[in-house]
């Protein structure tokens, strides 16, 4: 049996260009005699669809959907992922279901048992886990359908109380093939590649694990889809970020070997500041790009003010977009230092793009004298400090009205943690792109966008940070070094661990506390915050839910 795996890149909602690129890839795989052409995990509409699924004509376009690509499924079969409605009365309308077309017919639909409620994920919203499972024949061979979880619940500490494949197996299928929707993050592609493999060893069947690539908001999928024979071994990883097809004959995935042991990898219990820094690379150019392209958003905006920050963000735009398609501003006020300035002017003109420098020190001042008479006379400080901010985001979002920019946020995760940013003013922005990477792994992106020359001037990389925003000023005024800050935010944030565990760890007690409160008494601003393009188990955003107003460790 012939079998054709496609990853390909979907558009929530966009019914009309996700079938079209469906029926394309059958028309491929026809071309090739394959026997069978499988998609990934709510291919027609799009993964997430999150609350469309609660119209009903949303559910009827993925069924007039699912009626065209039956069309073309007449001598070949064809596994798509879509919403299915439950005939039953008790439990959700809907299930998260894989469709197997055949003949031009639906021949057999496939639920989802296992709905994870966790981080970005919320399927039980709005499916009902599957209560029956069975085999789908096929020219003579039994073929065990799960969807993306349901292959999850292996392990230790297992999540869920059942696993569909212990009652698939029973039915003697032939082989595993799971249809999956799993985002990239810069822990997970090897933890995905061992859970198939726990799969293969334990049911000794051969599995097709078929991923989505593309980005949806936030959420980027990496595709990555692998297949595995029956021994545990790799016979094929289809590329990350891209989209790609794989044919592969089923026969020849009985005759593997037992595989090797398993490679040992980095420990990655603590935050290592390089680590995956080539994928996380690869997801955010994938994160803008497609973020812009689905939108139908030609053009960037960002504010240049020689720090890493914005060279960084300035430059993954660039290869993204375009250098043409990318407008960086500087906006020197008068704590800014003329070498920043002249950093920003040697980035642009290292990446090509275009750049303006508008002095913001008479607006400053107008502000100030506005202000002066109701600030009665009180010192200089944080009020003054933002107002420079805030002057900065009324300009670029002036040139976003005026022109049709989008206006790409700067800041990153460390500063997110602790409020270290302006509300209105630097945390302004359409799409945050380096949101989810800690201040270290900005300074490890941006060596490796210098991979092949210098592209970020190096005095970008050098110099200490500062918001500049009076004189002599410096982050560490603020915050702890972020060699140290960033280590305690990874092991609260990411891996939920509390003070004590973190104290336990050889971090200072008055330290932890100190960053700890700042995290929590800060989430009102991260509220207000645009959507930030995920690269970690655990980003800032809806994969994140803690209170606004709460008491724990504030």
């Amino acid at each position: 049996m012939k079998i054709v795996m496609a990853q390909q890149n979907y558009h929530i909602g966009n019914f009309e260009k996700n079938t079209a690129r469906i029926i394309a890839a059958i028309a491929d795989a026809k071309a090739q005699k394959a026997d069978l052409v499988v998609f990934s995990e709510l291919c027609v509409c799009g993964y997430p669809p999150r609350d469309f699924l609660e119209f009903e004509d949303f559910i009827a376009k993925c069924y007039a959907a699912i009626d065209q690509i039956r069309a073309h499924a007449t001598d070949i079969a064809v596994i798509v992922g879509s919403p299915a409605r439950n005939p039953q009365v008790n439990g959700k309308d809907l299930f998260n279901a894989a469709w197997f077309l055949y003949e031009g017919e639906v021949k057999q639909v496939v639920h989802k048992t296992l709905l994870p409620t966790y981080d970005i994920f919320d399927e039980y919203r709005y499916f009902e886990p599957a209560y029956e499972w069975a085999v789908v024949p096929f020219k003579g061979k039994k073929l065990a359908i799960t969807v993306c979880e349901d292959i999850w619940n292996l392990g230790d500490n297992p999540l869920y109380r059942d696993c569909p494949m212990d009652h698939l197996i029973t039915q003697q299928p032939d082989v595993m093939i799971n249809i999956s929707a799993s985002p990239f993050d810069y822990d997970h592609a090897h933890e995905r590649k061992e859970i198939i493999r726990a799969n293969v060893r334990k049911y000794k069947l051969p599995m097709l694990y078929n991923n989505t690539v593309g980005s949806q908001t936030e959420i980027v999928f990496d595709g990555g889809s692998l297949v595995f024979d029956a021994g545990g071994n790799v016979v094929k990883e289809l590329p990350y970020f891209e989209e790609a097809t794989y044919t592969v004959e089923l026969e020849s995935l009985y005759n593997g070997s037992p595989a090797p042991p398993v490679e040992v990898v980095p420990d990655v219990t603590g935050l290592v500041f390089d680590y995956n820094i080539d994928r996380i690379y690869q997801a955010l150019i994938l994160g803008i790009r497609d973020y812009f392209g689905k939108m139908g958003f030609t053009k960037a905006i960002l504010g240049s003010s020689g720090g890493i920050d914005s060279a960084v963000v300035l430059a993954l735009a660039c290869e993204a977009l375009g250098k043409e398609n990318v407008r960086a501003v500087l906006m020197p006020s008068p704590y800014s230092s003329e070498h920043s300035v002249d950093d920003a002017v040697a980035l642009s003109k290292n990446l090509g793009n275009p750049y303006d420098i508008v002095r913001i020190h008479d607006i400053y001042e107008s502000f100030l004298n506005t202000l002066n008479p109701l600030f009665n006379g009180l010192p200089f400080n944080v009020a003054e400090e933002n107002t420079q901010s805030r002057i900065r985001g009324n300009l670029l979002m002036g040139l976003s009205n005026k022109f049709g920019y989008i206006l790409l946020n700067t800041s990153n995760k460390s500063e997110l943690s602790t409020g270290y940013g302006t509300l209105y003013g630097d945390m302004a922005g359409g799409l945050s792109v380096i949101g989810d990477l800690y201040k270290m792994q900005v300074y490890a992106l941006a060596r490796y966008i210098n991979r092949n020359g210098e592209i970020i001037p190096q005095n970008i990389i050098d110099k200490a940070p500062s918001a500049e925003l009076r004189p002599g000023q410096k982050d560490s005024d603020s915050l702890p070094d972020y060699a140290v800050l960033d280590k305690i935010l990874y092991q609260y944030i990411e891996r939920r661990q509390g003070p004590r565990e973190i104290e336990a760890q050889g971090f200072d007690a008055a330290l932890v506390a100190r960053t700890l409160k700042l995290v929590n008494n800060n989430e009102y601003k991260r509220n207000q915050f645009c959507p930030i393009i995920r690269v970690s188990s655990k980003a800032f955003g809806v994969g994140r839910r803690v209170p606004i107003v709460g008491k724990y460790l504030s």
